[in-house]
């Protein structure tokens, strides 16, 4: 039977990603069609389609009566985006960081950070403490826009030239693909959680929060081959903010949450890294490879301590 569901979380995992790809693209596509900036399309129509995943998952999770699983997914998340994805990019790359990252993106990563923790204090995220992250999330937003240089493109690789019909189909496809696959994902976590006496805390912070990171770790893993990775830092930072502000600020106004088994130690942790990573920013406004080291073995010792 727990074979069964490992399978189910492994298809889960395909068909969200696969998912989130589609929806992006046809985003993209669609946005070009209906000729949208490209920085519009950079700063919302792409980072919202790479969290997807996570908001599908956490939505998914609250509605089903798992909230631990849905929260516990946007803060492992969130700690493996810092920790692991930006470390891992330091190491195969010094990775040179974005005065803006520092002074706007790192700052709000905090802000929110913070914010969840407050609110998670009573043990339960309400509509109004959701409410709050929402309307938080919109001046980040309007910051980010506003701060935009008009003359800013995306990558060109983002490009796709789609036709208005195959952009359609593919946001449609994608957004199947994406509700389907978190559905028998959240499923299959639950049950092996269940079978191995594991909280669903646990699982939302380590093999949930992981699967659904996937897309940010690659991409910034690539960007740093390619000596991108400073964009890709800020793309996380994003991703980030976007978690905590967006998913569960639109996911406790759908549904709010009793959260029992996320603790103070693992939201400590979340705002432990993002206070890390602005430190090391301020060195010459670099990540060394010896830094990006440091921010793996704490991610490592964190997920020894969830499984201990």
């Amino acid at each position: 039977m727990i074979v069964l569901n490992i399978v189910l979380v492994v298809a889960g995992i395909v068909l969200v990603l696969w998912g989130a790809d589609r929806l992006t693209d046809g985003a993209v596509g669609l946005a070009e069609k209906m000729n949208m900036p490209q920085v519009i399309i950079g700063l919302t129509v792409v980072a919202m389609g790479t969290s997807m995943p996570e908001f599908c998952v956490s939505l998914v999770s609250a509605i089903k009566g798992t909230p631990d699983l849905a929260v516990g997914n946007v803060v492992g998340s969130n700690i493996f985006n810092t920790l692991l994805i930006v470390g891992m990019a330091a190491v195969v790359a010094p990775i040179t960081i974005l005065r803006s990252t520092v002074k706007k993106d790192v700052p709000f990563a905090l802000l929110s950070s913070v914010l969840l923790l407050l609110f998670c204090f009573d043990g339960s995220l309400s509509r109004t403490d959701a409410a709050i992250l929402f309307g938080v999330f919109i001046v980040f937003m309007y910051v980010t826009l506003r701060g935009a240089k008009s003359g800013t493109n995306i990558d060109e690789s983002l490009k796709k030239n789609y036709s208005m019909l195959k952009s359609v189909l593919f946001l449609l496809l994608g957004l199947a693909c994406l509700i389907f696959g978190s559905n028998i994902f959240v499923d299959g976590a639950v049950k092996i959680a269940r079978t191995l006496g594991v909280s669903d805390a646990v699982i939302g912070l380590t093999i949930v929060a992981g699967g659904t990171s996937l897309p940010e770790l690659a991409t910034s893993v690539v960007s740093a081959k390619k000596g991108q990775s400073g964009i890709a830092i800020g793309n996380v930072l994003g991703s980030n903010v976007f978690n905590i502000l967006f998913i569960l600020g639109i996911t406790g106004l759908i549904t709010p949450m009793q959260i029992e088994g996320i603790t103070s130690i693992d939201l400590t942790m979340m705002i432990l890294s993002v206070l890390l990573l602005w430190l090391f920013s301020f060195t010459k406004y670099t990540l060394s490879r010896c830094e990006g080291a440091v921010l793996i073995v704490l991610f490592i010792g964190y997920i020894g301590y969830l499984v201990v």
